[in-house]
């Protein structure tokens, strides 16, 4: 699994998005899981609660076992999406995608979180130095993996969403839960290509919960 932090805009220059549209590909948002608020730590720096060390691997086997397995992930950089991501990927071995942490994402608007996945180009291994390069390769990625925080990820999400799955979006609609993705599918290319408004199809919207504590008496 190769990592990279804040490629940010450099990345536009090669003109290869995250997503293969031309294919068609598939977005999955994925808000992080439930965080802890402990005293005299930076909103950055907030770890994962109990909850949320339960939920995010639930997340992770609901993704495996419904084959959506990313091929790059785009994590923001605030500790309580860094430890989901991880804990998701636990479940989902033997994949190893790219990961990029994004600092762009943390405080991202939808329209930021829209402006990061057009900008991020595809990572690839260089089949000789093994290091992470950015640029075109022959395999681009089909599916992504956004992790997020709210409200830019229930906002995303409704606003690529032109159609889908009804009840799905008005789930998404009312609450966009802790651990909770969205799944959208995006189809070939467009006039004016890349992501827009309105392009893609949501076609899954999961809340996985890990077990509940064990009951002490």
């Amino acid at each position: 699994m190769a990592e990279v932090t804040g490629v940010g805009n450099a990345a536009s220059a090669s003109g290869i998005g995250a997503i293969d549209e031309g294919a068609g590909g598939r977005l999955i948002v994925l808000r992080h899981a439930k965080s802890a608020w402990p005293d005299g730590v930076a909103d950055h720096e907030r770890p994962l609660a109990g909850r949320g060390r339960r939920d995010a691997p639930a997340a992770g086997r609901r993704l495996f076992d419904t084959g959506c397995v990313p091929d790059l992930v785009v994590c923001s950089t605030a500790r309580r999406a860094r430890e989901t991501w991880h804990l998701v990927a636990t479940e989902m071995a033997p994949a190893e995608p790219d990961v990029v942490f994004e600092p762009r994402v943390y405080a991202a608007s939808a329209s930021g979180l829209l402006r990061v996945l057009r900008d991020l180009a595809v990572l690839r291994r260089d089949a000789v130095s093994r290091e992470v390069v950015v640029g075109g390769g022959p395999e681009r990625c089909r599916t992504v993996l956004l992790v997020g925080h709210q409200p830019a990820v229930q906002e995303l999400v409704l606003t690529l969403a032109g159609g889908g799955d009804e009840q799905a979006l008005e789930r998404v609609r009312i609450k966009f839960p802790t651990s909770a993705f969205a799944v959208l599918t995006v189809p070939g290319t467009q006039a004016g290509g890349g992501l827009a408004p309105g392009t893609a199809v949501l076609t899954d919207f999961a809340v996985p919960r890990g077990p509940a504590p064990d009951a002490r008496g």
